[in-house]
């Protein structure tokens, strides 16, 4: 393998060995067996100083392996919060469309007391792929309204459920304007990004 050496030194942190290689017949994007290159490897380990010196030499920023994982993919999910930051600042610099389009949208839901949605001037309720759960749920449909303290989710396309999964039992299903700045600055309502979860993953664990 071409990028053994330079695949170690990496590993080992060693970054006047990492220029070394570089300045001879290293391929900086070449992969490992996986399709690994320097940069998803740096990525992994999470050296943010080696991470840099490879991306000022030029590697491949969306370079993926097998897995089919960038190196911002590979250092959020090894939650190396500093690289993944770098990294996914460096996409979008790059590319900012091919960035977004990498990034799958994350699925995410909040709960709230239906007391709080129905302050929205806008609001309307329905029963849309209904799924009654017993026979005091099928009760309340008959009935076709929800007491204020019913626990409801907003779900990241700003539809609100009766149900934690998207698209069933849903009771408002308006995606305007309005009701996005309604959710934000009324209810407070906005879905965390990726590196804001980790980061919260890595403090829940210290």
């Amino acid at each position: 393998m071409a990028n053994e050496s330079l695949i170690s030194a990496i590993r080992a942190k060693d970054a006047v060995a990492v220029e070394t290689l570089l300045a001879s017949t290293a391929n900086i994007d070449e992969g490992d067996e996986q399709g690994w290159s320097p940069l998803n490897h740096a990525a992994g380990v999470g050296d943010l100083s080696m991470i840099q010196l490879l991306v000022e030499k030029s590697a491949d920023v969306f370079h993926v392996g097998r897995d089919n994982r960038t190196p911002y993919m590979i250092a959020l999910a090894a939650a190396r919060i500093d690289a993944a930051k770098y990294l996914r600042e460096v996409e979008d610099r790059t590319d900012a469309e091919r960035a977004k389009g990498l990034r799958s949208e994350r699925k995410y839901c909040k709960a709230f007391y239906l007391a709080k949605l129905r302050q929205f001037s806008g609001w309307s309720e329905s029963r849309i792929n209904w799924k009654s759960k017993g026979a005091n749920d099928a009760a309340q449909d008959a009935e076709g309204a929800f007491n204020d303290d019913k626990v409801v989710f907003i779900h990241q396309d700003f539809t609100v459920t009766e149900s934690i999964w998207p698209g069933e039992n849903v009771v408002f299903n308006e995606n305007n304007e309005e009701w996005r700045e309604f959710c934000g600055g009324v209810l407070g309502f906005r879905v965390p990004d990726d590196l804001e979860l980790a980061a919260a993953a890595v403090n829940a664990q210290q």
